[in-house]
């Protein structure tokens, strides 16, 4: 079977494997950058927010209006945008992605 079938296989069987999005470090984020970060969920310091952690730092991530469907502990990727304020840098999330394959997908914050 040749690597184009096999791939074609793949993203058939389990599509989020198959197109993972790149993810971004936190000490790599800037102001209104468009990007997916990954880590574990530090803290929840709001209702509509909490603390993302990976090896290079942390983010506050904001979820809008909706209900926080993470808990302390989980490991995350969320997709999303980074404010375009300067400091401090906050995440506005559009996706959260769970490691058991769960999509939690959110609206634009205003």
């Amino acid at each position: 079977m040749n690597a184009v079938r096999v791939a074609l296989c793949i993203s058939l069987l389990l599509p989020g494997l198959a197109q993972a999005d790149p993810t971004t470090a936190v000490r790599d984020l800037r102001p209104g950058l468009v990007a997916t970060v990954a880590g574990r969920v530090e803290r929840i310091t709001e209702e509509d927010e909490f603390r993302l952690a990976d090896e290079t730092g942390s983010i506050l991530v904001y979820i809008g209006p909706n209900r926080l469907p993470v808990r302390t502990g989980d490991r995350v990727r969320v997709s999303g945008q980074v404010d375009d304020d300067d400091r401090p840098l906050e995440f506005y999330a559009t996706e959260i992605l769970f490691e058991d394959g769960r999509s939690v997908p959110l609206p634009n914050p205003d």
